[in-house]
């Protein structure tokens, strides 16, 4: 049928893709400079000592995550998916600043590594409603046969921040000398990231609420709680969770931190590090849509089992490879073809995952199972696999954290609920002239907004 609302619908959906990817932008973009702020901002009397307190504080803005997630996700919950979205990118915007314009420990000595601190922790709280918050939006806005695309959309824009942030991260460490870097350079992302988060305020500002909330939100209220929630969705949390662990902990290695390693481990020049990885993650991008689109045709699930098992069986041959020989050659080959693995499992991940939710209490149950898994396992990523290799004395292994998280991310996949066939079965609903009454007294388009719910 043909949908009159069909262009505003993509305005709407561009709009949200490009505040959530100013969003990440903003969050992930400590994480590539994690090695000059350690220098900066935690002094300590080994060089691993500093790395690990900046990893650490990397891994401390996750804290507030689940806190931020929870509070966020009730609030889009009632007051709607708009109203949440706008807070959390002013949020955002109050925080990068405070790091931008932070002074180092040589300037103003303990206060310096506390305001870091500090600047995480809201982030960690703003961002811990925007992946339920936007994701809810995407798939709500979506057609029903096509949330595997638009759900992808979510995953896009942090691909496209990662990317951002990489490349100017790439021009400013290729471009600067090591004196400017650590005098001046390293700021010019977060100045950046704070030139255009006022676009993103001005864009979310002019969303439309979906009809999936409003419609929650005329029915007649039943009394909603996060223990309400658990007792009735514990096995969507939990299956929520082991696919966030997987994700998480692959995007934060093998996205974030791998130029980290390719510098420290491998001995590779930081630019040419860089350079792989924005080749990589551009490649990531590209194709997250096209495995979101095919989701909807083939399944979440079926994708999602062979993006997980196929990661298992690839991961440690890559990086025993690439530490026997380290080459950029060799590390953009890797990083391609693990980027080009995980966008099968990106690609449905939003869409999976939201779909396992009713409306009703969509943000609030994404927030707390993503928030969870993401805090424990992926917030301290960096933190973890550099302690694992100081202690292990291999320098591969980060592979043994990865490969764990992805056999965890498996086992929530076979548990996953496929609802792909339902969204399908309600197009055809919606497609269909008339429609007998059913017993129920439930018409098509009933039923279809059943399913749009995720119920």
């Amino acid at each position: 049928m043909h949908n009159p609302h069909a262009a505003p619908r993509k305005n709407q959906v561009l709009a949200a893709v490009i505040g959530n990817a100013l969003e990440w932008y903003d969050f992930i973009v400590y994480g590539f400079l994690a090695v000059v702020i350690s220098r900066l901002f935690f002094p300590a009397e080994s060089e691993y000592s500093a790395l690990l307190m900046a990893t650490a504080t990397f891994g401390v803005g996750f804290v507030m995550r689940p806190v931020g997630g929870v509070l966020l996700g009730i609030y889009a919950d009632r007051k709607g998916r708009k109203a949440a979205l706008q807070l959390i990118i002013s949020l955002m915007t109050v925080s990068i600043a405070m790091i931008a314009f932070a002074p180092p420990f040589a300037a103003i000595g303990i206060a310096a590594p506390l305001l870091i601190v500090l600047a995480r922790l809201m982030q960690g709280f703003a961002t811990g409603g925007e992946f339920a918050s936007a994701t809810s939006f995407l798939i709500e806005s979506a057609p029903a046969n096509r949330r595997g695309l638009y759900g992808s959309w979510q995953m896009f824009g942090q691909g496209l921040a990662v990317f951002c942030g990489a490349a100017v991260t790439a021009a400013v460490t290729h471009g600067l000398t090591p004196e400017a870097l650590d005098s001046w350079g390293w700021r010019i992302p977060f100045i950046i990231g704070l030139i255009i988060g006022p676009v993103g305020l001005w864009m979310r500002r002019h969303l439309a609420e979906t009809e999936a909330f409003l419609e929650v939100r005329q029915a007649p209220k039943e009394k909603q709680s996060l223990a309400r929630m658990l007792r009735h969705h514990l096995r969507q949390v939990l299956t929520v969770m082991a696919l966030t662990v997987c994700g998480t902990v692959a995007f934060y290695v093998i996205l974030v931190y791998m130029p980290t390693f390719a510098n420290r481990q491998l001995n590779l020049p930081l630019n040419e590090a860089f350079t792989a990885q924005v080749i990589a993650v551009a490649l990531l991008t590209l194709l997250m849509p096209v495995f979101g689109a095919l989701s909807d045709r083939v399944g979440r699930k079926r994708l999602m089992i062979l993006g997980t098992a196929a990661l298992l069986v690839a991961l440690y041959p890559l990086f025993q490879w690439i530490y026997a020989a380290p080459s950029f050659g060799r590390l953009l080959t890797m990083q391609m073809i693990l980027c080009s693995l995980l966008a099968v499992f990106f690609g449905p991940f939003s869409a999976a995952v939201a779909e396992q939710f009713p409306a009703g209490v969509r943000s609030t149950g994404l927030a707390l199972a993503y928030n969870l898994a993401v805090m424990i396992f992926g917030g301290f990523a960096q933190f973890i696999v550099t302690w694992l290799i100081h202690t292990t004395g291999m320098a591969i292994a980060p592979v043994f954290y990865v490969l764990f998280a992805v056999g965890l991310g498996l086992v929530g996949a076979v548990f996953l609920i496929d609802r792909t066939h339902e969204a399908r079965l309600a197009v055809v609903d919606d497609a269909t002239p008339t429609q007998p009454a059913a017993p129920s007294g439930r018409t098509g388009s009933a039923s279809s907004r059943t399913v749009a719910q995720g119920a």
